[in-house]
């Protein structure tokens, strides 16, 4: 191996540190004092109770980990939103779980908390996939309740969606683990089967202090709304468990008798490795998000045997379209290709050179004929995105760029069959769209720790902010030294880089998760299994086009 690709590989795995180091302090929740006074009342932790829940060595992958980093830290932070969110097997069959971290915050409802709990349910409903709610929940977080409890996407939409989902057929199933008041007590009592553990389990619309005060009634709790009452009282229940593990047991026995499922269809062959070691990925990747590296290299190392077949292999070459085969499943893969292409016009023209994680008139023309296609086969989408955007300039405007892109754009925005998106460098721009970003409803949508997602990079859009603060600056009769004028680049740089950090995107939940590059073959072959859940209902149809 040469030189750069030691230097690549070395910042690479460090990248990949900084995450697992991150994902630690993520599972920390609360913190170890705040884990330690949970236990103290014979209750799991949120991550303990999926993990017994969850079938033992089987894979599963987290939604939203960081959901909530670096954010709200005037109200002391929120990590992972205060809620944990796993795809994961349960008696062999596939399943969401969403699990109330009580270690932050009493597991009290912040913004972004309300924003990962539909972004579970989507991904239920998308892919009608069985969800368990594990509740252990103080409700809203009242301080911040104007950004939770009123609005179309906030907290009353859960319970609209329980409706849904009902309707739908997917199963829902709750265990009240802990706290389960006001609003939220709700949520278990709407899905199909409502679980609640003596003694630490406990649902009402207002606890014993409120009612005192609204009513003058002197109750406690566990009288009010705990299990005793509600299993053999209300009737609100359906099963008392003794602890949490009998509660998560309960579960396990009734998702084990759920019938089957009618299945979508996908391709899927006998599981094969790529021949390619996995682990150049590393070196491959380069360091600077500006340099040129081959997408090819990164497929041969993602995709079954290294094996796939090429669609318009000598058209359009800044974008690769294939098939190919992931974990058995069959996929159409559209990558962004990063490195610079010779292109032929026509045999009368002379060759020329495209810029690689571009994308010209003819790679997106490529582009929406292949997912087209994929379509009409019902073919899964895989999009590997390192994308600068659309080629700018008057031959590209003379040629119709906006029209060509505006095709690919209806093209994946109208796609039936199920969409999976990996960031892996640049995502800048309408180049984000087209390539499947997270307004298209990609089933799935995750980055690898080197992924950028902004309008520009760092650097151009520090430039362009540079040129507006300067004017600004002078217009006030400021002189602006090369001193002064490079501090203030700096300044907006490093802002604006910080926006465009994979981990600014994630705690928002624009991405799903960031993860190892080695582990996107099980992201993409759990998404299309959870997809196969779910036949396809609609015809592919692209509606009207300036051809």
């Amino acid at each position: 191996m040469d030189l750069n690709f030691n230097k690549n590989e070395d910042h690479n795995k460090l990248l990949i540190s900084d995450l697992t180091k991150r994902l630690a302090q993520v599972k920390l929740g609360g913190g170890k004092n705040r884990i330690e006074k949970h236990r103290s009342k014979g209750k799991m932790t949120a991550r303990e109770r999926i993990d017994y829940l969850l079938d033992t060595k089987s894979k599963s992958i987290e939604i939203g980990a960081f959901a909530g980093e670096d954010m709200y830290q005037e109200h002391g932070g929120c990590p992972s939103g205060g809620v944990v969110v796993k795809i994961g097997y349960i008696k062999g069959k596939q399943c969401i779980v969403v699990a109330n971290d009580a270690t932050v915050k009493a597991g009290a409802w912040f913004p972004i908390t309300g924003k990962k709990n539909l972004r579970a349910q989507e991904i239920a409903i998308e892919n009608k996939l069985p969800i368990i709610y594990l509740v252990d929940s103080a409700g809203v977080y009242l301080p911040m309740q104007d950004e939770i409890f009123p609005d179309k996407e906030h907290f009353g939409r859960i319970f609209r969606n329980n409706a849904v989902m009902s309707s739908l057929g997917i199963t829902q199933i709750s265990a009240v683990m802990g706290s389960c008041v006001a609003g939220g007590a709700y949520l278990p009592i709407m899905s199909d089967e409502a679980l609640i553990v003596d003694k630490t389990g406990s649902i009402f619309l207002a606890g014993s202090y409120l009612v005192k005060a609204a009513i003058g009634e002197t109750i406690d709790n566990e009288t009010l709304g705990g299990a005793t009452t509600h299993c053999e009282v209300s009737g609100v229940t359906d099963y008392k468990a003794k602890d949490d593990k009998d509660a998560l047991d309960t579960i396990k026995n009734i998702i084990d008798k759920i019938g089957d499922y009618n299945k979508a269809g996908f391709n899927r062959a006998k599981a094969e490795h790529p021949i390619e070691n996995s682990k150049d990925i590393y070196g491959i990747l380069p360091k600077s998000r500006a340099d040129q590296y081959d997408m090819y290299d990164i497929i041969k190392r993602l995709v079954d045997n290294s094996e796939y077949d090429e669609y318009k292999a000598g058209y359009g070459k800044t974008i690769i379209t294939a098939y190919a085969r992931i974990d058995g499943w069959a996929v159409g893969i559209v990558a962004n290709q990063r490195k610079l292409v010779k292109t032929t016009k026509a045999k009368t023209k002379p060759s020329e050179m495209q810029f690689g994680g571009v994308i010209y008139n003819d790679s997106a023309d490529k582009a929406t004929r292949f997912i087209a296609n994929c379509n009409q086969k019902k073919i899964p989408l895989v999009f590997l995105q390192d994308v600068t955007g659309f080629m700018v300039g008057s031959k590209s405007e003379h040629g119709g760029i906006i029209k060509d892109g505006a095709k690919m754009v209806n093209a994946v925005s109208n796609s039936v069959v199920p969409k999976f998106t990996i960031i892996i460098g640049n995502s800048y721009g309408a180049g984000n769209y087209a390539m499947c970003g997270k307004a298209y409803d990609p089933r799935l949508i995750v980055a690898w720790p080197s992924a950028e997602l902004a309008v520009m990079s760092g650097n151009s859009a520090a430039k362009v902010l540079l040129q507006i603060e300067t004017a600004s600056l002078k217009k006030k009769g400021e002189k602006i030294t090369p001193e002064k004028e490079e501090e203030l680049f700096n300044k907006i740089k490093d802002r604006y880089d910080k926006q465009v950090s994979p981990y600014y995107a994630a705690a928002r939940l624009w991405t799903d998760a960031i993860i190892d590059p080695l582990d996107t073959r099980t992201w993409i072959s759990m998404g299309i299994e959870a997809a196969n859940h779910a036949p396809i209902e609609k015809k592919f149809n692209l509606g009207v086009l300036q051809v």
